[in-house]
């Protein structure tokens, strides 16, 4: 299976999936990373809700950002078919979390991304 079509198998893979989709300017990809009706914190200081309007968000990102790295993952909590997954940002956003979920398939699923915590939030 291409990497662009690839399911992740572990919550952990879905940071690597998206780099690896955001560097190929796939929004279409990106966007199969989440659930039909999750919600992505994203721009900055808006909700979007439902994969198609995350679609449009990244087809939008993708135009300004031509490159993106993988960050190195801190440890993912389980519970059950959930997980929370984050990463420290190196753009100096100060981290990204998301909630993810394991699908009847047994792949994984952003519920809710927080792509950018400002340093200083609590």
């Amino acid at each position: 299976m291409s990497d662009m079509m690839q399911r992740a198998a572990e919550p952990e893979d879905l940071t690597r999936l998206f780099v690896q989709r955001a560097n190929a300017g796939d929004a279409d990809g990106l966007a199969a990373l989440y659930e039909p009706d999750a919600v992505l914190a994203f721009p900055p200081g808006q909700v979007t809700t439902g994969r198609e309007a995350i679609r449009a968000v990244f087809g939008q990102m993708l135009a300004q950002v031509s490159h993106f790295e993988i960050e190195p993952p801190l440890p993912t909590v389980r519970h059950g078919d959930l997980a929370l997954t984050s990463t420290r940002a190196a753009d100096g956003t100060g981290g990204r979390v998301q909630v993810v979920r394991r699908q009847a398939d047994g792949s994984w699923l952003r519920v809710i991304d927080r792509p950018e915590l400002p340093a200083g939030a609590r």
